[in-house]
């Protein structure tokens, strides 16, 4: 009776696991440049007398779904949609290097260049600021140019270029933070073939009905494992009804 509790309540882990990761993908199913989550199960097998048989499900976030969303066209100068798999590397909360697909960048009351969600956009040298301008334009390169306040709109500025890389070939994983940083730490090197579309935004890659079915599928998951704890203790209540001696 104890293997079929503990099988349950491994398939209500996961089936929560699942419902949650569904959950965060559906509320950033318009978020520009999200990557929807993927989870997946793993055995973790008990240790101990008479339980080296048996083993929990464990499923957690290990990738994402790394196929494009779809490109819209905004005309804005600072909206950037990354072409192919290239990532923008942004600074995260902890100081660490982190990447993203976001291109709604915006410039702070500061000068800084961050992302629409807050991380301050890296170039290839360091977090970019931005004086005050007539114009700021983004070439397909990542390079970041200007027209300095009053200043020649003929003569634009190079800035910095963007800190564009590509994945291919690295171990890197996607955080709770929704940015992907490299496994065990590190930084990837720029990659010079990497462009953008300027003008452009990419949207979030969730499909929101393949998500909402998903869900559907992991409720009713978690339904059927109640209903065989429900079983398994009626089961135990009857067996112990059976065992008791008649007056």
């Amino acid at each position: 009776m104890d293997k079929l509790i503990h099988t349950s309540l491994s398939a209500l882990r996961s089936a929560m696991a699942r419902q949650a990761v569904t959950a965060s993908n559906l509320a950033n199913a318009s978020t520009t440049g999200f990557r929807a989550e993927m989870a997946s199960v793993r055995p973790v097998w008990l240790t101990g007398a008479g339980l080296n048989d048996r083993a929990f499900a464990s499923e957690e976030v290990v990738s994402a779904d790394m196929q494009g969303g779809t490109i819209t066209q905004t005309g804005r100068p600072l909206d950037v949609a990354l072409q192919g798999d290239a990532l923008l590397s942004v600074q995260a909360e902890d100081g660490d290097e982190a990447y993203t697909r976001r291109g709604d960048l915006t410039v702070s009351d500061s000068g800084l260049l961050t992302t629409g969600d807050g991380h301050p956009v890296l170039g290839e040298n360091g977090p970019l600021t931005i004086p005050p301008a007539d114009k700021v334009s983004i070439n397909a390169d990542g390079s970041v140019w200007m027209v300095p306040a009053g200043g020649d709109a003929n003569q634009p500025q190079l800035i910095d270029r963007l800190k564009l890389t590509s994945p291919t070939g690295s171990d890197v994983v996607k955080h709770v933070d929704g940015l992907f940083r490299v496994r065990g730490g590190g930084a990837l090197p720029s990659d010079p073939d990497a462009k953008l579309t300027s003008g452009s935004l990419e949207g979030s890659n969730v499909n929101a009905t393949t998500a909402l079915v998903d869900m559907i599928d992991a409720q009713r998951a978690w339904d059927t494992q109640v209903k065989l704890l429900t079983t398994a203790r009626d089961l135990d209540s009857e067996t112990a009804s059976l065992m008791k001696l008649p007056n």
